[in-house]
Formats: structure tokens, sequence, C-alpha cells
């Protein structure tokens, strides 16, 4: 909590860079990890089975670089849990401005926006996001149902299949198109 009183005390919710935007630590390679988990995601034999592979990948997800990039997640994650997107914006934008090479910062400001139907600043996280993190679920996901909002639906079924290729029992299995799901 430090950081982001210090954050906010000294530099204001508009501003553009934190003071320690240099101090950003590496982003941890997880990626054998989450390819641990998405092949266990991909043999489970149902949904059930798979929801607590998918909380273990959103848990490596949401483990940010250090305590001040942990604490702007975690505001920005508690704004948009109680709808304070106009609060979420600033700490994920003070977010991704500490931590370019974090994905997840992308993926809940892309969130946010979608939420308000700003699906063209949702999208650009969301590749963002993608770009950083390639197994991304989430934000795949998510890049499907942007584009669906933005009446792009045959690249919304393209982007579909691929998040489904990597995890078959997501919730949004249901949207794609020519299946029984």
């Amino acid at each position: 909590m430090k950081y982001a009183i210090a954050f906010w005390a000294c530099m204001g919710p508009f501003a553009a860079v934190p003071a320690w935007a240099d101090m950003c630590p590496a982003v941890p390679d997880t990626s054998a990890a989450q390819a641990e988990i998405l092949l266990k995601i991909q043999s489970a034999p149902s949904e059930r089975d798979a929801r607590p592979l998918a909380a273990a990948m959103w848990a490596i997800w949401a483990k940010a670089p250090d305590a001040a990039s942990q604490e702007l997640l975690d505001t920005g994650m508690e704004r948009l849990r109680i709808s304070d997107f106009g609060g979420a914006i600033v700490a994920l934008d003070a977010l991704v401005e500490y931590c370019p090479a974090y994905a997840e910062g992308y993926n809940q400001r892309a969130f946010v926006n979608f939420l308000q139907n700003k699906f063209e600043p949702a999208l650009v996280d969301l590749d963002k996001a993608i770009a950083r993190n390639p197994t991304h679920v989430a934000a795949i996901a998510g890049k499907a149902l942007t584009l669906i909002g933005m009446g792009r639906e045959d690249d919304a079924q393209e982007v579909l299949r691929e998040a489904l290729d990597l995890n078959p029992w997501l919730s949004e299995r249901r949207l794609l198109k020519g299946t029984d799901l």
C-alpha cells in the first residue's frame, strides 16, 4: 500500500509517468509453469476439473514483478471491483508505465475499457498483453469478446478458436459458431 499512497500523494491521479518508472524488475518467465497447467487443462475430463487449473493460471498472471507493481495491480482490480472505472484506469495506467513488460497490466486495463464499451483501446491493450504473454488465455478470450463487441464476428471466431485450443473449457466456448457446445 505504501507505494500506491506515495504515488497518489506525490504524483497525483493524472501523472504521465511515475517517478519510479525505471525501477520495475524483469517480469519472471512463467512460460514453463503456464505450459504445464495448460496441458492439464487440455486433458481435464470436465469443466469442473479444469476450474482449479484455470485458477492456478490466474494466480500466475496476477503475480506482479515486485511490491510496487503488485500494489498498483491490486489497486486497479479493487477499483474495478467497486465499479470505479476512472480509479482503475489511473492505477492500471501507472502499472503499465511502471512495468511495460508485464502483460496483466494491459489485460486488466483492457477489461476496464471493455466494460465501458471502449473496444478500440481494449483491443490495443489485449494485443499488447498477448504479445507479452502469448498463452494468456484470458487476454485471448477477451480479444474475441472485444471483436464481437466491435461487430467483427469472423475475426472473433478465429481468435476464440485460438483461446479454445489452449483451454477447451472456457465459458466463451458457447459463443463458437458451428458447434453444439
